[in-house]
């Protein structure tokens, strides 16, 4: 597989990996509310093979979802990985019976995560690993008051030791990303940012700056679907579907944003694609700007 610069939004760099900034979030591909196996595993190796087929180099995954399910599931289809294929995977929670998500932040327990990554994966190396830091009553808010010191220099500590190339952070603030920084570079942050939750503007040009790649999950919202009449009425005035207008806006909003939606259909999957390569004209980004203010 050769890097296709026909993706919307062309590629960026995660250090020294380049990557599509259209890239594919695999939190889909495992059972509802992201516990158990999917519905149609068939299906699933199927959307995953199109992704490779389509030209995206960058999928997002974890062990904890499933738990396993989705890296077991982009080993069946895509082992051995092509060449150029990155592979980001996140470590600091893990799945109870329940289907809870509790923290697993111990340096025992982020040793442990990284081993069930590399194992189910079935690599030598993890292409990128994002530290996920608790994320206050919705899951999503960073919370400055977590310390982060201690659970990244575990992961420098396993970089050093060649079982991750690079890392990232993951529901973090600026203050968090410098004191990450101290201990080894960062080459990404992935921190809940759409059409109407903007927090992270500051930061989304911060990282800008540093050549620093700014990845937002839940960029239609999530469990909790954008609402919002402006941009219906942008998307009706563009003909597009709400869904294409809120992820164009998204790669035009800085070059350094990379998206990740998911998706366990295939015809869904070249929906997101066609649909960031939407290109919006000045009065409608104003007026999508707007939501968010």
């Amino acid at each position: 597989m050769s890097i296709t610069t026909e993706l919307p939004g062309g590629t960026y760099h995660l250090g020294d990996l380049e990557v599509t900034r259209v890239g594919y979030g695999a939190m889909q591909l495992a059972g509802p509310h992201v516990f158990g196996p999917p519905a149609d595993r068939d299906a699933a190796v199927a959307v995953l093979r199109e992704v490779v087929a389509l030209g995206i180099n960058h999928i997002d995954t974890s062990d904890f979802y499933g738990p396993h399910v989705t890296n077991e599931i982009l080993r069946e289809a895509l082992a051995p990985y092509p060449d150029d294929l990155r592979i980001v995977t996140k470590v600091g929670a893990f799945r109870d019976e329940q289907g809870g998500w509790p923290t697993a932040l111990e340096p025992h327990q982020l040793r442990q995560a990284v081993d069930d990554n590399l194992q189910r994966l079935g690599l030598d190396t993890l292409d990128v690993v994002n530290l996920r830091m608790p994320g206050g009553a919705d899951t999503m808010t960073p919370q400055p008051q977590e310390p982060i010191e201690e659970r990244f220099g575990t992961l420098a500590e396993l970089q050093r030791q060649g079982k991750i190339r690079h890392l990232g952070l993951s529901t973090v603030n600026a203050e968090q990303v410098a004191a990450a920084q101290a201990i080894a570079p960062v080459v990404c942050v992935q921190n809940p940012y759409n059409l109407a939750r903007r927090h992270d503007d500051a930061l989304v040009a911060s990282l800008a700056e540093q050549g620093i790649a700014y990845v937002p999950y839940f960029p239609l919202g999530g469990f909790s679907p954008l609402q919002s009449s402006e941009l219906d009425a942008v998307a009706e005035r563009l003909g597009a579907s709400r869904m294409a207008v809120a992820l164009a806006w998204l790669l035009q909003r800085s070059p350094n944003i990379l998206l990740i939606p998911g998706t366990s259909s295939v015809d869904h999957l070249r929906e997101n694609v066609a649909g960031a390569a939407l290109s919006l004209p000045d009065d409608a980004v104003a007026e999508l700007d707007a939501i968010g203010a």
